[in-house]
C-alpha cells in the first residue's frame, strides 16, 4: 500500500519501512492542533507545541515550518471516535486533515484512534493538553510498532 493511497495507513495495516524513524504527530482540532515529535529507535515522544490557527492556510504554514525543523519521515494523526467507536463530525475533519497533510507534504500519514487522549493529558496535569495529547497519540503509535 502506498502512502498516497486513499485508504488510511495504520501501523497494523503494513510494515513500516526502516527509513521511517522520525515522526511528527498531530491532535487535530478546529481551533488548536497539538504537535509532538517522536523517534522510532528510542520509542519515545515529546510534546512540541500547539498550533493556534483557525484558517487552514495558517495551520498548514505552521505545519510546514515544523516539518522543515523536525524533518520527519512520516506523520501521525489522531482520529477521534465516540466511546462506542462510532464516527462523528470531528472524525471526518481529522481524516480530511490527514488527506491534506499527505497531499501537501508528500509524507506518509498514519492514523491512530485517539479516544480519551486529551482527557488522559489533562489527568496527568499537562500544561498544554493539546501537545500532550499529540504526544500520547504518538507514544501509542510507537508502541504499536514493537
Amino acid at each position: 500500500m502506498s502512502a498516497s493511497a486513499a485508504a488510511p495507513l495504520t501501523p497494523s495495516a503494513l510494515a513500516l519501512p526502516a527509513s521511517q524513524q522520525q515522526f511528527l504527530a498531530f491532535d487535530f482540532g478546529a481551533k488548536r492542533t497539538g504537535v509532538a515529535s517522536g523517534n522510532r529507535v528510542l520509542g519515545t515522544a515529546s510534546p512540541v507545541t500547539t498550533i493556534r490557527a483557525e484558517s487552514a492556510e495558517a495551520r498548514f504554514a505552521a505545519v510546514h515550518k515544523l516539518i522543515a525543523e523536525w524533518q520527519p519521515q512520516a506523520l501521525v494523526i489522531g482520529v477521534p471516535y465516540h466511546p462506542d467507536g462510532a464516527a462523528h463530525e470531528n472524525t471526518a475533519r481529522a481524516l480530511k486533515f490527514g488527506r491534506q497533510l499527505r497531499g501537501r507534504f508528500g509524507l506518509p500519514v498514519y492514523e491512530v484512534d485517539e479516544r480519551f487522549t486529551t482527557t488522559e493529558a489533562l489527568s496527568l496535569g499537562a500544561k498544554d493538553a493539546d501537545a500532550a495529547a499529540a504526544c500520547i497519540i504518538l507514544e501509542q503509535f510507537l508502541r504499536s510498532l514493537a
